[in-house]
């Protein structure tokens, strides 16, 4: 049986089992889904195509007897010439001695191994006496630890597939293997351990591809629809009229997408079910006026409304925003670490009574000692700062209110559909009219002086600057700039004439405020730190942003500091000192200097650098595919999730025998049962 441990495998004894165990398999079901993470392929190609440090599959005629050559301890290197196409190439063969009593003048020989198409050699790795075999020869290369070797993790599966393969049972339901044309899942499994041929390996990564996407879509709809169905009769009831003069009042006309996602969260509002949505938009998209809307709309069906976001001096800057906003029309309160003593008291007793409609602050809003008195909106900006169980705790300050997540970094759609797969997405991906594009331009080190006269000039007309770089301090590893290195050349370089100031990680929270309010209320010129202005306050008098060492961040992440500026009507510059060595580093200064859309912007970073780096291996909270890749199978993602969702709303699990097997999958998955505790 496949839940059998191990052991029950032909030639798998304890130890085997103890070495196994180390690589997360411990049944017979485990062995058989520990696929290989890449396949060796033996087909033989003609010289001509063979490219240069290639593995490559060479067949041909050994000319004259190897030579043999010892050096070091144990260490030996064997020579002969083979004859390929009526060519002779050079073979070399490290640490096999043995072989020289093997290969006989005359003899034909299969190599394969490392080609350098200068020298016309072949490092040969692995070889075989007589011709290759006619098929194309496909070798299964598995992840290993300890003792554990290819060969044997080969003979395991072999002989599990022997026993067992008649027990694996099929998930999916026939209507999707006819659909999509995929094989049945017993045949996948052998196929992806032993395929015949690339066809048969593509079609049987293709199937595991579509099920590990749509097991995990299963769980997130189905994970969404307990959310909502456990929070019923939570619609709040707006007045209409009331939003519509709100909404009016505003300097500006709405673009389509502020009015698309406002919208939708409005609709969520008057739902019986608690919203969790998303809302997602660059730098400057309007996201903040539709926040605006929302708690009003919240106001208007007598709740409360909250707002948390990561720092005290965006805090600070949201009051005083929401109050020229909302006049008289709202009673709005700061609360953060700053607010203590009396003042606290004071401010906690008006929320529990109500005599306060909106409430911004830090983490202090989900102190034990806060209590909310009506509860119904909850604004999370740039919600990826926060940890889960923070978002919790304030969700819980409510009966149940509905939580808008806000982000300025525009993610990815095939990443905010995996990793937000529980929540709606809302996007706002159109600029308001008139606003002035950042140009954006690339230069190189040595003309970092003329940068520093730029700057400068702009000073003259009573702007600001931004200059920020990779690390705090010096470091023996990384030859790149660092801010305190940087500050201190800054100040030299302008004797005065210009005020500078410094910010980096290591500064308190107190500390880091201290150096922004400065910055903000111009009394500092230039400002010099590390990405911790990434996330910062509206300094409208900001127009040059100078990012050292660009090559450095990743696409998202230069488009999240170059949107630190152009934040008023001047015309703003983000200036990226680069020397890139790879290709890639060079791709992303292209990239940045040509393309200001965020969203497209995201989408070139997920394949620059891959869906962990993108968000940051440690939090990313996506989850680890075996076969599928959300990069390239995003076709794949779209289907399995549009697939979830009709199954999901349909009952299709509950109601439809075909779907039996999914579904007591899925209620066996311990990590499901995990995130429904």
């Amino acid at each position: 049986m496949l839940s059998d441990p191990v052991t029950a495998v032909k030639g798998v004894g304890e130890k085997l089992a103890a070495d196994l165990g180390e690589m997360g398999i411990y049944t017979v079901e485990d062995l058989l889904a520990y696929f290989p993470y890449r396949y060796d392929v033996f087909d033989i190609k003609p010289l001509s195509e063979l490219i240069h440090d290639d593995k490559v599959t060479i067949e041909g005629r050994v000319i004259h007897e190897p030579s043999l050559h010892f050096y070091g301890r144990r260490k030996s290197r064997l020579s002969f010439n083979v004859e390929v196409e009526g060519v002779a190439v050079k073979a070399v063969m490290f640490n096999r001695s043995f072989a020289k009593k093997q290969l006989n003048p005359g003899d034909t020989v299969t190599l394969t191994g490392k080609w350098d198409a200068h020298r016309l050699q072949i490092t040969v790795n692995q070889y075989k006496k007589g011709p290759a075999n006619q098929q194309t020869s496909i070798q299964p290369m598995y992840s290993l630890k300890g003792d554990v070797t290819n060969y044997k993790v080969k003979k395991a599966v072999t002989d599990a597939l022997k026993t067992n393969q008649h027990d694996i049972d099929e998930l999916l339901p026939p209507r999707y293997l006819e659909a999509y044309k995929l094989p049945d899942r017993a045949e996948a499994v052998a196929t992806m351990h032993f395929p015949k041929s690339r066809i048969d390996l593509k079609h049987a990564r293709r199937r595991f591809t579509y099920e590990e996407f749509l097991l995990f879509q299963l769980k997130m709809q189905l994970l969404r629809k307990i959310k909502r169905e456990s929070t019923v009769g939570n619609a709040q009831h707006y007045e209409p009229a009331s939003l519509k003069q709100f909404i009016d009042s505003f300097p500006f006309s709405f673009t389509n997408a502020q009015q698309k996602a406002l919208n939708q969260i409005l609709a969520d509002m008057k739902s019986s079910y608690r919203m969790s949505r998303l809302l997602q938009g660059d730098v400057g998209s309007g996201k903040t006026a539709v926040a605006e809307v929302c708690l009003y709309a919240s106001i208007t069906a007598g709740k409360q409304g909250a707002l948390m976001v990561p720092t005290e001096i965006l805090a600070e800057q949201h009051f005083q925003s929401l109050q020229e906003t909302f006049g008289d029309a709202a009673s709005i309160v700061l609360l953060t670490g700053s607010v203590k003593g009396k003042k606290r008291k004071k401010t906690l007793a008006a929320i529990e009574q109500h005599n306060v409609d909106i409430v911004i602050g830090t983490h202090a809003l989900i102190q034990d000692d806060v209590h909310f008195n009506d509860l119904g909106f909850v604004i999370v900006d740039e919600q990826h700062r926060f940890g889960v169980e923070q978002r919790r705790a304030l969700r819980e300050k409510g009966l149940n209110p509905d939580v808008l997540f806000m982000t300025a970094t525009p993610i990815p759609r095939t990443l905010a559909i995996t990793a937000f797969g529980d929540m709606d997405v809302s996007v706002i991906d159109e600029l308001p009219s008139g606003r002035k594009a950042i140009e954006t331009y690339w230069t190189r080190e040595n003309t970092f002086e003329r940068v520093l006269q730029f700057i400068s000039e702009r000073a003259e007309r009573g702007e600001q600057a931004y200059v920020v770089c990779p690390l705090i301090e010096e470091s023996d590893k990384l030859d790149i700039q660092n801010a305190v290195d940087l500050y201190h050349q800054l100040d030299a370089f302008y004797s005065g004439s210009l005020t500078i100031g410094l910010m980096h990680g290591r500064l308190s929270l107190e500390e880091k405020d201290g150096v922004m309010k400065q910055f903000a209320d111009g009394d500092v010129d230039v400002l010099v730190s590390t990405t911790v202005v990434e996330v910062g306050v509206n300094v409208t008098n900001a127009t040059t942003m100078v990012i050292y060492d660009a090559e450095r961040f990743g696409l998202s992440q230069l488009h999240q500091l170059r949107g630190r500026v152009g934040r008023g009507d001047k015309q703003s510059y983000c200036i990226l000192i680069a020397d890139p060595k790879g290709e890639t580093g060079k791709e992303r200064m292209r990239i940045m200097t040509e393309t200001i859309n965020g969203f497209e912007l995201s989408e070139q970073d997920l394949k620059l650098r891959g869906p962990g780096d993108f968000f940051g291996k440690k939090q990313s909270g996506l989850p680890e595919f075996k076969v599928a890749d959300m990069i390239h199978d995003y076709r794949a993602l779209e289907t399995a999730r549009r697939d979830a969702e009709e199954i999901i709303e349909a009952g299709m699990l509950e109601s439809d025998p075909e779907f039996r097997h999914l579904q007591i999958y899925l209620e066996n998955m311990a990590v499901f049962q995990e995130k429904l505790d």
